[in-house]
């Protein structure tokens, strides 16, 4: 995949993205939102690995650039009857609550949708109530919380919401901007 938007790109993954893939994982504080406050302690050669299996008909690590440099990695899995599970983190924290995430989420939705998927899910903390507006502007509806489901690496019990999207509720951020 490959989607360039004014400062915008998304790139698939590439074996030379791994280091700053393994520095991002391995960040408890860029990691804590999704149940890994001590971070996922792996190496960019494990990464690699992963991303040498990533095809367009499965799933797809994308990294997001801004002006150029890398902020945040995307991913895409595809599932049975026309469903992509989609998630998305913007690493570098001066630029979280800029409005990109809204845009950039766009983007990727618009071209699973292009691309015949009929539905689009997440999940997330409920913790997470920053992405959870994101969402929600997005056109995402709840389809149910799941109450202290998992425990994080701290033992911690956390609750999510899954979430889904279909085209004609999508809110297409990027659109407005063109």
């Amino acid at each position: 995949m490959f989607i360039q938007y004014h400062d915008i790109c998304i790139r698939n993954a590439e074996p030379s993205d791994c280091v700053q893939l393994a520095a991002w994982w391995n960040d408890g504080q860029v990691m804590a939102h999704a149940g890994f406050p001590l971070g996922l302690n792996t190496t960019a050669e494990e990464i690699a690995q992963k991303i040498s299996t990533d095809s367009d008909t499965t799933r797809r690590r994308l990294i997001i650039e801004y002006q150029g440099q890398p902020i945040g990695e995307m991913n895409y899995r595809l599932l049975e009857d026309r469903t992509a599970e989609i998630g998305i983190k913007i690493c570098v924290k001066d630029l979280q609550e800029k409005g990109l995430g809204r845009i950039i989420l766009s983007l990727l939705i618009r071209r699973l949708f292009e691309t015949g998927c009929a539905r689009i899910v997440l999940d997330t903390n409920t913790k997470n109530t920053r992405a959870q507006h994101v969402y929600e502007l997005l056109g995402f509806h709840k389809v149910r919380v799941n109450e202290n489901s998992w425990q994080d690496q701290l033992g911690v019990y956390q609750s999510s919401i899954d979430y889904e999207l279909v085209p004609e509720h999508f809110h297409d951020f990027a659109k407005e901007y063109i």
